[in-house]
């Protein structure tokens, strides 16, 4: 039960991305081919409400539940682990017409391919921790 909260968050979100077409392979497509500005928009939005939020919690020193203060450590500033698993992460989101998150709202709406996406995405996963030595960091 103390997973209840978080089960009915994501309900939510996944009805929220579904109504605004976010999940939609047309969309998406769209977006790809630069005919559209919705996913642009949707995207930029969070990006924007992201950099707010930490913004936020860096300023106010926000505490999580537990009563501990939020500390945002910074990132390596190396490029080429960004460029290159951007890409990868673009070209499996293109190929698929989803990415991780939508790809089990999809499933959930019925669309019973996307279990052969995450099985995909589960592979690479595995692959990634194994070869994660072996990778730029």
């Amino acid at each position: 039960m103390k997973y209840l909260k978080f089960l009915l968050v994501g309900i939510f979100f996944g009805i929220v991305l579904v109504k605004s077409e976010a999940v939609s392979w047309y969309r998406i497509f769209e977006m790809f081919k630069f005919q559209s500005f919705h996913m642009y928009g949707i995207i930029g939005s969070a990006v924007v409400l992201g950099a707010i939020s930490v913004w936020a919690i860096k300023k106010f020193r926000v505490k999580s539940i537990e009563d501990q203060e939020i500390v945002l450590p910074p990132k390596n500033k190396s490029y080429t682990r960004y460029i290159l698993g951007g890409s990868i992460f673009g070209l499996g989101w293109a190929l698929a017409g989803a990415c991780p998150g939508p790809m089990y709202i999809l499933l959930g709406t019925g669309v019973f391919s996307m279990l052969i996406v995450i099985a995909a995405a589960t592979l690479g996963t595995f692959a990634y921790g194994l070869l994660r030595d072996k990778l730029p960091h």
